[in-house]
């Protein structure tokens, strides 16, 4: 890694640094270094390969899992291909840029957030003596500014005819118990037929099919249901002269995702959000992609009765993704569009104002930025049956005029993208109340971010309870046909921090904060889910309140569990997934 306003950089010559960075990871914990752990701008990464001679005469793709926040990749000297935005993959054919044997691939990475950028940073840069720039980027947001290679980099070969792409839409009949599948592939270069076949979770064939553009019927149909999956494989071949040129698998569930009556029904059935909000975050690697964290992550979600989390604030990684898949966890899918606010902070003063504008709408210049997203996010995860809802951003500015000028267009791009028709959400800040927030009539479910008891009214958890079931009430006379959650709520908790007297920054305060909200919860009718805030502790830029990040998690973020893990585990094991009487 090499800050290049120090050392000018020439990609057509090797980096003159002997530096090691592991890849996929966040660069900024793998050194010693304070410098390298704050910077801000450009890094750049290179490491050379050989491709073997029976793949020459094949396509070969590069592909990023991402690369954060943008890059510029370079292959033996040639720029090859540029991608902005830090949390969706993105590839390039490289055939015509290959050595006979070495060759050497180089990635400049720029971590810098702006006003354009998803997520939001406030940035400004000086200029020292030497004529060196420095920049400075303050994240508008709540987490730290992890970035690097933090998913994997991977070649892969195709034929140079090959499928391009697949989309699976299941339409179930649930009364009927089957299931109708329409398959859409889109395909490179010429083929004679292209053959679907529907295989079963044991990988025997249900049906099949000779077109780009089918339905298959699937009878006795296995249905996906959350944290009891079944997955189906939709196995893809391009025919020529009677041989399979090309062939892709695609497993997919079956299952109906609806919002009905203020109900969020899966199958047919109310189904009741138990789980959190999290982080992409752990020691060393940052938000680089951690397989066995992953899968202690959803075993410990399993294990507390907990059957959903949503990516905040950015699209998870594609092996999460499948790995939700196949162990039945409902994902609330969100864009990086975190920090749609001029100004970043706990003050909560406009909680009264009813007709509010501020600079948001004016100032930021992130709409193209947000349209590419969402196209980039429901295009990598449209078949997943994990995904249930689609959140188009976190904690906007929704309480300030313009807002909805800015969100009903994409709004309107989502839906028309989508090709199962999933419900859309963003989740609502607290200066966005039932009086204030312009936008909830573009939502299918209202979904809250509230702190009731922690940065309102700090520790009176009594007066946090009546504002709590003030707002709920608020809430659902004023959007009845609306259902009602919370995705984030919580309270810093230290672990070991133990107090007679319930005070804040305790277990016993967590415990109790949490026991208030499960009470008001359980009150209204329409109320469809708690993700609370948050399932581990993770780290954050500095600032008084935060000592090594945020508190709120129930585990650490080493993944030791908090008290409250204990009361949580008890509810939720005795809430169903469906049909929760409340």
């Amino acid at each position: 890694m090499i800050d290049e306003e120090i050392t000018p950089i020439d990609p057509a010559k090797p980096l003159p640094t002997d530096d090691v960075i592991a890849v996929p990871a966040s660069f900024n914990d793998q050194t010693a270094s304070k410098k390298i752990r704050e910077h801000n701008g450009f890094v750049w990464y290179e490491t050379h390969f050989d491709i073997a001679k029976p793949l020459r005469s094949q396509r070969l793709v590069l592909r990023f899992g991402s690369a954060t926040h943008e890059a510029w990749v370079y292959l033996n000297g040639h720029e090859i291909t540029h991608h902005k935005g830090g949390f969706t993959p993105f590839e390039v054919e490289i055939n015509q840029y290959l050595n006979d044997s070495d060759n050497r691939l180089t990635v400049k990475l720029s971590n810098i957030l702006d006003y354009s950028t998803l997520p939001v940073g406030n940035y400004s840069e000086t200029t020292d003596e030497a004529g060196h720039k420095h920049r400075h980027v303050d994240e508008n947001f709540d987490f730290f500014n992890y970035a690097g290679l933090q998913r994997p980099v991977k070649i892969y070969s195709t034929p140079t005819a090959y499928i391009s792409d697949i989309t699976v839409v299941p339409d179930v009949d649930l009364e009927n118990g089957s299931a109708d599948v329409h398959v859409k592939v889109a395909t490179v270069g010429d083929f004679d037929q292209v053959k679907v076949t529907l295989l079963d979770q044991d990988g025997h064939p249900v049906v099949s099919g000779e077109s780009t553009d089918q339905t298959l019927q699937i009878k006795d149909v296995h249905l996906w249901q959350p944290r009891h999956a079944y997955l189906y494989t939709a196995k893809v071949e391009a025919i020529r002269n009677g041989e399979a040129i090309d062939s892709y698998t695609e497993e997919f569930g079956v299952r109906k995702i609806e919002v009905k009556n203020a109900q969020f029904l899966i199958n047919g059935q109310p189904f009741y959000f138990k789980g959190f909000g999290k982080h992409e975050d752990s020691y060393v690697h940052g938000r680089g992609f951690n397989e066995p964290v992953n899968v202690l992550d959803i075993h410990l979600m399993k294990d507390m009765g907990a059957n959903s989390f949503r990516t905040s604030h950015y699209p998870y990684s594609e092996e999460m993704m499948r790995l939700c898949d196949r162990e039945g966890i409902v994902v609330i899918d969100e864009t990086p569009a975190v920090g749609l606010l001029v100004n970043f902070g706990f003050d909560v003063s406009m909680l009264e104002s009813d007709d509010y504008q501020d600079d948001t709408w004016t100032k930021l210049k992130t709409a193209d930025a947000h349209k590419q997203v969402i196209k980039e996010i429901i295009d990598r995860d449209k078949n997943h049956a994990c995904v249930a809802m689609w959140s188009i951003a976190n904690e906007a500015a929704t309480y300030s005029k313009g807002a909805y000028e800015y969100f009903k267009p994409l709004f309107d791009e989502a839906r028309q993208l989508d090709p199962q028709q999933r419900p859309c959400t963003y989740t609502s800040i607290m200066m966005a109340n039932p009086k204030t927030d312009n936008c909830v009539s573009l939502v299918d479910v209202i979904a809250l971010n509230r702190y009731y008891g922690w940065y309102v009214g700090n520790g009176d958890l009594e007066t946090a309870e009546k504002a709590t079931r003030n707002e709920l009430k608020e809430y659902s006379e004023k959007f009845p046909d609306k259902p009602i959650m919370y995705t984030e709520y919580g309270a810093d908790t230290i672990p070991g921090l133990h107090s007679n007297y319930d005070e804040p920054f305790s277990e016993e305060f967590q415990e109790d904060y949490y026991r208030m909200t499960s009470k008001v919860f359980d009150e209204f009718p329409h109320f469809v889910g708690e993700q609370l805030w948050n399932f581990a502790d993770f780290q954050t830029k500095f600032g008084i309140q935060r000592v090594q990040g945020n508190k709120k998690g129930i585990f650490t973020r080493s993944r030791e569990p908090k008290m409250v893990v204990r009361y949580l585990k008890n509810r939720w094991t005795n809430i169903p997934d469906f049909g929760y009487k409340k």
